[in-house]
């Protein structure tokens, strides 16, 4: 099982072990910096750095046994197992990816409606709604979501068992994507504390720890997916 480094999302810089190769040409260590490929948000790329050589990181997926596998660019070296090598994470493409997750979060909060699907992006996001007409009034919901931004709230980690989030699958928005179980207990990510808390749900991605680090942002327009299903779209605005 791979040390998930990625959980501290400020963490820029970071030592792991080389333990193995995997079939596909990736890349197995001990503790990874770079958040893989899942939940709607792509892996992180970046690069590492060792005795006699380095690497650059296209991205990274899950492997096998909670493993995290690096996947180098066409051509690259890999170190050998057991090399003891310097991951550098690709920080301006993972801090976009975590302003627009959260952005998301929040767009989950002005519409309340379940959560069919998703999509992380460095410029924008979308999430897509079970939503059987469109909205009334984007704008005021543009307004809305641009107002919980400008509040600061603070993004938060907790823990709950994989027994208590089945007792209360309320928490779950996300139809199409489980929850990330199976290690015997559950990330939550709240926004808000006490009386201020706006958000609670399941999530195993990366995000900023205020909202306000988010900054302002635009919806784009509404699409139709499918007989009840509508696309929403963010974008950040810098």
């Amino acid at each position: 099982m791979t040390d998930l480094l990625f959980r501290d999302a400020y963490l820029r810089e970071a030592p792991a072990r080389v333990t193995g190769h995997s079939e596909q040409g990736g890349l197995i260590v001990d503790a990874s910096l770079f958040y893989p490929n899942g939940g709607g948000q792509p892996g992180d790329g970046g690069h590492l750095d060792w005795s006699g050589g380095r690497m650059t990181i296209a991205t990274a997926v899950k492997g096998d046994a909670g493993s995290v596998v690096l996947v180098p660019e066409a051509g690259q070296a890999l170190p050998p197992v057991g090399a003891e090598v310097t991951q550098h994470l690709d920080w301006e493409r993972r801090y976009r990816h975590m302003r627009v997750h959260t952005a998301l979060h929040l767009l989950s909060v002005v519409i309340p409606l379940p959560v069919t699907g998703g999509q992380i992006g460095t410029e924008k996001g979308r999430l897509d709604f079970d939503m059987p007409e469109p909205p009334a009034d984007v704008a005021a919901l543009e307004a809305e979501l641009n107002a919980l931004i400008a509040r600061d709230l603070p993004v938060i980690d907790d823990w709950i068992t994989d027994t208590e989030l089945e007792a209360n699958p309320g928490l779950v928005k996300t139809m199409s994507v489980k929850p990330p179980m199976g290690q015997g207990r559950v990330r939550l990510v709240r926004i808000g504390q006490g009386t201020d808390q706006i958000d609670l749900q399941p999530c195993g991605g990366t995000h900023v720890a205020r909202t306000g680090e988010i900054g302002p942002v635009t919806l784009g327009k509404i699409e139709k997916k499918g007989r009840q299903n509508r696309r929403v779209s963010l974008l950040l605005m810098a």
